[in-house]
């Protein structure tokens, strides 16, 4: 491990080490700490105390004046709720998207029903995903990839706060 990425790491773990001693001293935080349904809301009450732990080992900070298409992990984060598309390459056989999230979810009662095939690739942050077929959410984290056949009805449960999840989507038609 580099000197840096353990500097970054010690940091992590001071960081919820004072937010771990902080709850054990607030009863409404440990309370807090007790209603979070997952991860992002533990981020998110972390954040609001002051504490940065959302980071996940190995991602850096987004530059900080990225230039428009230079760095797939340099936009700016959208605005929670949303996500931004962003076509990279466009031919008649294939496009590939980056898509940019942040904390984005499909409506509950709506599905994706595309005609093309598709495969995702996480390059930044964690979503989850939701298909009809299956009783549970898929959790995808950085670098986990997934292929979605064609008419495989399937919805976003959620996407990571600022910075945000970044995907690539390749886009192929269905024979």
């Amino acid at each position: 491990m580099a000197e840096a990425q353990l500097a970054a790491f010690l940091e992590k773990v001071h960081q919820l080490n004072a937010f771990v001693a902080l709850s054990e001293q607030r009863p409404e935080l440990r309370q807090a700490l007790r209603d979070c349904a997952h991860h992002h809301q533990v981020v998110e009450l972390a954040h609001a105390y002051g504490f940065e732990i959302g980071r996940r080992w190995g991602d850096q900070a987004p530059p900080l004046a990225p230039q428009q298409g230079s760095n797939l992990l340099g936009s700016a984060c959208p605005p929670p709720g949303e996500e931004r598309v962003r076509v990279l390459i466009n031919g008649p056989q294939l496009r590939l998207e980056q898509i940019h999230s942040c904390q984005a979810a499909s409506p509950e009662d709506s599905w994706y029903d595309q005609t093309e095939h598709e495969w995702v690739l996480i390059l930044q942050g964690s979503a989850r995903l939701r298909f009809e077929d299956e009783a549970e959410d898929r959790e995808l984290n950085r670098g986990d990839g997934l292929p979605i056949d064609a008419h495989r009805r399937h919805r976003v449960v959620a996407t990571d706060p600022a910075p945000g999840t970044i995907w690539l989507a390749l886009f192929w038609p269905s024979p």
